[in-house]
């Protein structure tokens, strides 16, 4: 597959994200794509720096380009991991297996990488290149975006020499960003005691899968399904209608990824084991109509005859739990007041994960370009799951990127675009989190936007790149490092 992906145009750009879709690039588990990429920039001579776990790719001016301002590009190494249920694939050693689509490449069963591999090779196609005009660049990989935008915070003051940065990481054509959201995440533990199964109880697996996912901050607003919540909503109105114990209860996995798939363990008493298939059938019903827009959503009740757990979660913990995901917000809790149409802050109920210490931990991600609503939602996030009697914490978070309608960079992008294709290009600003606004901190003077092709279905299996988008972003990146010779 990776051959055929290599003879689309431009080859350049298709050949190095065939190449990284090879080398295994987990959030937090860099260390191949890190060591691929130092040896790639070594392998062509240029200065190669590890900044704190990023990489920093040097390459001077081309002739008559010398006096040039320095552009920095920037781009994420890492990928989300998602994969269909029905997948046997180990993000840690198996290649991603890229196919084209019709107008689209794709994977096959997992994410694609495109988030950031197509800001990765596209880097590294320039920096192969010697036949590009361009000013001095500086090529900057960061490592765990995803899951905590560690590299850009980890990043040393006072390496970088340029004024103006191009940010590799926007997911459409023709829509420039020159603003994100800040971000929080917050984390919460519930601690129960085992009990042993009441007699007479019978078993059943219950899973809510087929649903679309996605970006929690691109696609927070589209009315998708959540997977934990849908599931213990069915569970809580279950408890009502019979005497119910939970032994086991996971779903969703990102952070930044809205959850697509969960599932319980729970028992019924024989005499009322008939009420969960008929009671997820009438639920089934209800959620078809309130998500027209999730054709895939399925819910399956499974028998649990010789695999049938030991022991139980504890009442009271069980009944705190589900009642505690039903009510705890998620989605969009805002729109903005200064741009129509774009999201000020949601929250995202991300994942449950039973653990091995009597645990279940419960992951949440809070966004929003407000940083006081941002505030105001986590603890409201906090306050559900305190009343219920769990643990909670927050992260460090990340600022967000307050827009700057004088840039200088902003200005170039839209004037190759419009050249290019002759069409204006929309700029404005995002709900997802960048690590612009963490780059600001250490260098106040950084004039940056963002920039990328067209994708889809980020964050999940459904990931897609539109390949004509691919060449339109090749072709801008060529006009605008030969632009910032009049800057």
């Amino acid at each position: 597959m990776a051959n055929e992906i290599e003879q689309l145009q431009p080859q350049g750009i298709w050949h190095y994200f065939a190449e990284i879709c090879k080398v295994p690039r987990p959030s937090k588990h860099e260390e191949k794509i890190r060591e691929y990429l130092i040896n790639f920039g070594k392998s062509l001579n240029l200065e190669t720096i590890d900044a704190n776990g990023n990489v920093l790719i040097r390459k001077g001016a081309s002739k008559g380009y010398e006096g040039t301002p320095s552009l920095l590009m920037q781009a994420h190494m890492d990928m989300v991991c998602e994969k269909n249920a029905d997948v046997q694939h180990d993000f840690m050693k198996d290649p991603i297996q890229p196919y084209i689509d019709g107008e689209w490449v794709k994977a096959k069963g997992t994410t694609l990488g495109a988030d950031d591999g197509m800001g990765v090779a596209a880097m590294m196609a320039v920096l192969a290149d010697d036949s590009i005009e361009h000013g001095p660049l500086e090529c900057l990989f960061t490592f765990d975006e995803e899951t905590g935008l560690s590299g850009a915070k980890e990043m040393p003051e006072g390496i970088l020499n340029s004024k103006y940065l191009l940010n590799l990481d926007s997911e459409d054509d023709g829509e420039f960003c020159i603003g994100c959201a800040g971000g929080v995440d917050t984390t919460v533990t519930f601690s129960y005691q085992p009990q042993s199964v009441p007699a007479g109880v019978m078993f059943f697996n219950v899973t809510i899968n087929g649903l679309q996912g996605g970006h929690s901050g691109c696609d927070i607003d589209q009315n998708r399904g959540n997977a934990v919540q849908l599931l213990a909503r069915f569970i809580n109105m279950l408890s009502a209608n019979a005497k119910v114990s939970l032994a086991a209860f996971n779903g969703g996995n990102l952070r930044n990824a809205i959850a697509r798939e969960a599932s319980a363990v729970v028992g019924l008493p024989m005499a009322q084991k008939e009420q969960i298939r008929v009671l997820a059938n009438i639920y089934l019903a209800d959620l078809q109509a309130e998500y027209p827009n999730e054709p895939g959503l399925k819910i399956t009740v499974e028998s649990m005859v010789e695999d049938a757990p030991q022991k139980i979660i504890d009442t009271d913990t069980a009944k705190n739990l589900v009642r505690a995901l039903v009510a705890c917000p998620h989605g969009v809790m805002g729109m903005s007041q200064d741009l129509k149409g774009l999201v000020e802050t949601s929250t995202n109920l991300a994942s449950v994960k039973m653990q091995d210490d009597y645990t279940i931990l419960v992951t949440t991600s809070q966004r929003s370009s407000v940083a006081s609503r941002k505030e105001e939602i986590k603890n409201k996030v906090a306050a559900v799951f305190k009343l219920a009697g769990a643990s909670v914490s927050h992260g460090d978070g990340y600022p967000g990127w307050k827009p700057n309608v004088k840039s200088a960079i902003k200005d170039v992008l839209v004037a190759s675009y419009s050249t290019l294709f002759n069409q204006t290009p929309t700029v404005g600003a995002i709900h997802a989190g960048l690590e612009c606004g963490l780059f600001l901190e250490k260098y106040p003077d950084l004039d940056m936007i963002s920039c990328g092709p067209t994708l889809r279905g980020v964050h999940s299996p459904a990931e897609k790149v539109e390949i004509k988008t691919v060449e339109k972003f090749w072709l801008m990146l060529l006009d605008v490092m030969k632009r910032m010779k009049s800057i």
